[in-house]
């Protein structure tokens, strides 16, 4: 599976994988593809610096990248607490009264949630980017799009390429005037944060907009019979997150939440607000129920989404709280059916790649007879 940009970054197969696991992106890099860690969850340098060792220690001396979120413009001025006073006491008594319906128990006493939003606001991401440059990345990936000019500029100069996430055409030639090095065609199947194109439909459009940038098809892939379609649509590689989550290297914290994905089909999912005020794909629950209900107060606009239900997404993790726990994961969670080694998911990816590519290469020796 090897391309142009993979040839590039000196890695055996074309697969980018997303995961906010160290010991799961050291893996994934091990057997031949592209790590990349998501680091919105460091709010703390020291401890994005701590899991960069480990996985700089496991990578074998291999290539491997780090995801950002930061956005191309900021507000100046304005902290956190000044956020969070415009939430309103109705939403907040929404989020109370859900909670409790549930018998979701209270934190202890002094205990923090272990989830905000602090690691979306731009001078965390700086401060990651602190941490980053001191390590050998070859890859910053941006997930809300264009970094600000001077990031991309300052990752060119330490030799590492810059790859941003796109819904569209737009977006996508967008970041390609930004200077932008690989755009990431990111479609409607895809977990997390998603526009409404579907990739078969993306990809081709993206690679069109932004030719000649090396572009990676995401959303809705985990086989390898995928991968070789959207390397057929143009893409020069494929950008996988959810698959990686139920891998064995993956450090969910959760027994629950990893057999709700193991069972959870490709229509399990819903794209809603409910975690952060933007659409996001992720298992449906009774929490994301509760806030698409047009009966409710409806969700807040991002950030304040995220700071509102910070604690509450802590709370129902900690205790597995099985009908409100979840998590961002894609369509493809159907195909994820058993706990496997990344090794184990790479090897199964490549077998579907030469098994499709042989299929094609039978139907084109047929039709030129």
């Amino acid at each position: 599976m090897e391309t142009e940009l993979s040839r590039r970054l000196g890695i055996e197969h074309a697969i980018f994988g997303f995961t906010p696991f160290p010991e799961v992106a050291a893996a994934i890099t091990r057997a031949g593809g592209f790590g990349v860690l998501g680091a919105v969850r460091y709010t703390a340098p020291d401890d994005l610096a701590r899991d960069l060792d480990r996985l700089h220690e496991h990578a074998d001396g291999k290539p491997y990248g780090l995801d950002v979120v930061m956005p191309a413009k900021k507000v100046e001025g304005v902290t956190e607490a000044d956020v969070e006073a415009m939430i309103p006491e109705e939403h907040r008594g929404f989020v109370q009264e859900l909670l409790a319906r549930h018998g979701v128990p209270e934190l202890a006493e002094g205990e923090a949630s272990g989830w905000r939003i602090t690691g979306w606001m731009e001078e965390v991401a700086r401060s990651q980017l602190d941490v980053a440059f001191d390590y050998p990345i070859k890859l910053l990936a941006n997930a809300l799009g264009s970094p600000p000019a001077d990031v991309i500029a300052r990752a060119h100069d330490h030799g590492v390429l810059v790859a941003a996430l796109a819904g569209s055409a737009r977006h996508a030639r967008r970041h390609a005037e930004a200077g932008i090095d690989v755009v990431v065609a990111q479609g409607y199947e895809a977990g997390g944060h998603t526009g409404e194109i579907g990739s078969m439909v993306l990809v081709p459009e993206v690679v069109e907009a932004v030719a000649p940038l090396p572009v990676l098809a995401a959303g809705g892939i985990g086989s390898g019979e995928q991968v070789a379609a959207g390397l057929a649509l143009g893409a020069q590689g494929v950008w996988l997150g959810s698959l990686w989550l139920t891998t064995e290297e993956a450090d969910l914290h959760s027994e629950a939440l990893t057999a709700k994905l193991l069972a959870a089909g490709s229509g399990d999912t819903v794209r809603s607000r409910a975690l952060t005020g933007k659409p996001a794909r992720q298992l449906r629950t009774a929490w994301t129920d509760a806030w698409d209900d047009p009966a409710g107060p409806g969700t807040l606009p991002m950030p304040l989404q995220g700071l509102l239900v910070a604690e509450a997404v802590s709370r129902i993790q900690k205790y597995e709280v099985g009908e409100l726990l979840g998590t961002p994961v894609g369509q493809i969670v159907g195909r994820m059916t058993s706990e496997r080694s990344v090794q184990a998911v790479v090897d199964d990816l490549t077998r579907g790649f030469e098994r499709a590519v042989t299929r094609v290469n039978r139907i084109a020796g047929r039709s030129a007879t």
